[in-house]
């Protein structure tokens, strides 16, 4: 069992041999350590309705795994994307945490869209808007969180086949959406019937890994099970998930992504470089050119790991008008970073703290925690963010 205290070092790897889904995750959680009662207060604090919360223990083919128990009041809502937003943000957790559960529910609804022809706006969530489903991604980006995780990577994901039963009839294995929501994430396809990811797995997964592949070599820490409500006879229907010491590695290959476009207005620029990153790029800039025959445009640059090739450049062509694009591969050097969450006047901030070469940190606090810190307070942000340095909670050491 995991020490649930926090630690800058550590990491999750999700092992999906077998498939994933939001309930193996925090099956595979309270596995790992986290304490049930926890779990069972959160879920008390989102004011769902009368939700029970419990666990058992449970053998899936001779594998000793964690079920999640879940018993939930009767509905038939089938809720918009911005019902779920609305009720996440009324649920008065962490900012961090309804950030990330946003992100989940929103590549949801892109993927759901994109299948059904419409707009994520207009998408009706059925199963992925049920309150399981919004209790699973609450509960495990939250419980992450409190478990102190500060990075996360996947294993190539199985998919499952066959057909399976949905809200718009019957699908086949796996269902549209979810290949869709693991786009860019390496996945197996063995002779196993029926659903093995399920859509709030597939975009948990996206959420909270972005696709990065678990590293070849670590340092485990402690594995937990956690298991599918099904027991099928061709395989051990759980998920692994394996807490891991984070390396320190300051060098990665990376490529460079670049476009030049001589006709997007301005105004279309932020929603671009949000959909560069929202697709797994690690920066995204853009500068402006002279052009030949005198046209004015702009460059759009946009660093990211190899396996995010794909998934950038969807977003590249999706976003903007360009038609192409030039890539090369990078030597990124980088100083070994972690975040951090510390309290300033009654407010949660979250620090970036970069370890410096002959000693000491350097420390930066969230914009967006320094905003709404500073609004809350009642204060400029810039002067919120010169107290914060001048009180020592984001200074350099």
């Amino acid at each position: 069992m995991l020490n649930t205290t926090a630690s800058a070092g550590r990491a999750l790897v999700f092992d999906p041999f077998a498939g994933i889904s939001g309930d193996m995750i925090l099956g595979a959680l309270l596995e790992l350590g986290l304490p049930l009662p926890w779990l069972q207060e959160f879920v008390r604090s989102l004011e769902l309705g009368a939700i029970e919360v419990g666990a058992e223990r449970v053998q899936r083919k001779g594998i000793a795994s964690t079920r999640l128990v879940l018993s939930l009041p009767h509905e038939h809502a089938h809720r918009h994307l911005s019902d779920v937003v609305r009720i996440i943000e009324g649920t008065g957790v962490a900012s961090e945490v309804q950030e990330r559960a946003v992100h989940a529910f929103t590549l949801l609804a892109e993927a759901e869209a994109e299948v059904h022809g419409t707009t994520r706006e207009r998408v009706h969530f059925h199963e992925v808007g049920a309150l399981d489903a919004i209790v699973d991604v609450l509960g495990v980006v939250a419980a992450c969180a409190e478990m102190g995780f500060s990075a996360y990577y996947t294993r190539p994901v199985t998919l499952g086949r066959g057909w399976v039963e949905m809200a718009h009839g019957n699908f086949p294995v796996p269902p549209p959406a979810v290949l869709k929501l693991l786009n860019g994430i390496p996945v197996r396809d063995p002779d196993f019937e029926g659903e093995c990811t399920t859509p709030t797995g597939a975009a948990l997964l996206q959420a909270l890994t972005g696709g990065r592949a678990a590293p070849t070599t670590f340092t485990p820490l402690a594995t937990g099970f956690g298991a599918g409500t099904r027991d099928p006879g061709d395989r051990p229907n759980c998920l692994r998930l394996i807490a891991i010491e984070a390396q320190e590695a300051t060098s990665a290959e990376l490529l460079v992504l670049q476009t030049d476009i001589d006709d997007l207005s301005a105004e279309y620029v932020p929603p671009l470089i949000e959909g560069v990153l929202a697709a797994g790029a690690l920066d995204c800039t853009v500068v402006a050119l002279l052009m030949k025959k005198g046209r004015t445009g702009l460059r759009v640059e946009a660093l990211l790991a190899p396996e995010r090739r794909e998934a950038v450049a969807a977003a590249l062509y999706t976003a903007s008008s360009s038609i192409g694009y030039r890539v090369w591969a990078v030597q990124r050097e980088a100083l070994h970073r972690r975040e951090e969450t510390v309290e300033w006047r009654g407010q949660k901030i979250r620090v970036k703290r970069s370890r410096l070469p002959g000693g000491g940190e350097r420390a930066k606090p969230e914009f967006e925690d320094v905003v709404r810190a500073a609004a809350a307070l009642g204060m400029p942000p810039f002067a919120a963010y010169r107290a914060l340095l001048c009180e020592g909670v984001a200074a350099e050491s």
